[in-house]
């Protein structure tokens, strides 16, 4: 059995945590997205925040769960391989979409009419079944199942990624910044950032996202095959991650500097090739550069990290409603929008932590996530 690489666990727990935040932040800054809660002011200082974070955390899930993806399939074979994706993925997806997030919604909502009544009207006429953040699982599904039908189409499948890599030599960085930047572009021409739709009926998807998160998922499963995160040096991780904290940083002094928007949505738009490179840039440069950093100097647990890294998943999934919740103590009180948000991460954060340890004593909640 592989050894377990204690550092990804560990960005993992980073992210989630970032998670979190960025959602705890929806209520109170500019974000373009729909929010079940309104707040009137809004922080501007919050929209760098949103776009930064936009720009690669959700990608770097998809890296890291591409990078885990081939040794599952390897140690387990397509049909058990299948059947825990299915378990781990689908089973907390068709729960909370079915069960909990209608209750939510008509709760927050407070319509006028009965609870069968909004149901009808919003779930089945049209079909529309609400998964919220748990869109991410279910292109892990899709991702998976595509992955396995892959894998026995091509048999010798290890050895055509292997060979696939070798023929884009080591690390080849800049090309793909340079893909990802203008295969962006010309997808926001028809879907800008926060349009939302549902491929084949049934996969939510922002489009304008779509080309980051599916070619960092199939570079994970490159790496993985290729032990790419091996073969990086400290000096080119860093590197990378220096060339992607100069893009963050010039990011939020743009937006404090009370400079013309720059950063349009999409479109046949010259600022929308601007941001396209930025974000690309901000991207590879904190995907790669977080990996190395992490691989350098957090590649260990202790008993804190590794009860983060065991209930990070479940916070993952649980996380909204306590975020919900929370943004519902706090709507009534006058204090300012980035207080607010500061109050709801600092306590929503442990004690979305809290809520998983409990939760995951349950036996048949434990069984499932395991």
């Amino acid at each position: 059995m592989a050894t377990r690489l204690l550092f990804i666990d560990n960005l993992r727990v980073c992210l989630t945590i970032l998670v979190v935040a960025h959602h705890a932040a929806q209520l109170y800054g500019p974000t373009g997205g729909v929010w079940p809660i309104v707040n009137p002011e809004r922080a501007a200082i919050l929209d760098p925040f949103f776009a930064v974070n936009a720009a690669f955390f959700m990608g770097l899930f998809f890296l890291i769960s591409g990078y885990c993806l081939p040794a599952a399939y390897d140690s387990k074979g397509m049909q058990q391989f299948l059947l825990s994706r299915f378990q781990r993925l689908g089973i907390p997806l068709v729960f909370f979409s079915l069960l909990v997030f209608p209750i939510v919604l008509y709760r927050l909502d407070t319509p006028s009419v009965s609870f069968f009544a909004f149901i009808m009207q919003t779930y089945l006429h049209p079909l529309n079944i609400e998964v919220a953040h748990l869109w991410f699982l279910v292109h892990l599904l899709v991702y998976a199942v595509c992955y396995s039908l892959w894998r026995q189409i091509s048999r010798q499948h290890r050895w055509h990624i292997a060979g696939l890599a070798n023929c884009l030599g080591s690390h080849p960085m800049v090309a793909y910044l340079l893909s990802l930047t203008s295969i962006t572009f010309l997808v926001r021409i028809k879907y800008p950032i926060d349009r939302w739709v549902q491929l084949f009926g049934c996969v939510p998807t922002e489009v304008a996202h779509l080309p980051q998160y599916a070619s960092l998922f199939v570079i994970g499963i490159m790496a993985a095959r290729c032990s790419w995160l091996r073969q990086i040096t400290k000096t080119q991780g860093f590197l990378w991650l220096g060339i992607g904290l100069i893009a963050t940083l010039l990011r939020y002094v743009y937006s404090f500097a009370n400079l013309p928007d720059i950063i349009a949505g999409g479109g046949w738009d010259w600022r929308s090739a601007v941001w396209s490179g930025w974000e690309a840039t901000i991207c590879v440069g904190l995907c790669m550069g977080l990996l190395i950093l992490f691989r350098e100097m957090l590649n260990f647990q202790n008993k804190v990290l590794r009860i983060l890294s065991n209930n990070a998943y479940t916070v993952y999934l649980i996380h909204l409603l306590v975020i919900l919740y929370l943004q519902l103590i706090f709507a009534h009180n006058s204090i300012e929008p980035l207080a607010k948000f500061s109050l709801v991460t600092l306590i929503g954060v442990p004690l979305c932590f809290g809520v998983s340890s409990l939760l995951r004593k349950l036996p048949l909640v434990r069984q499932v996530l395991s």
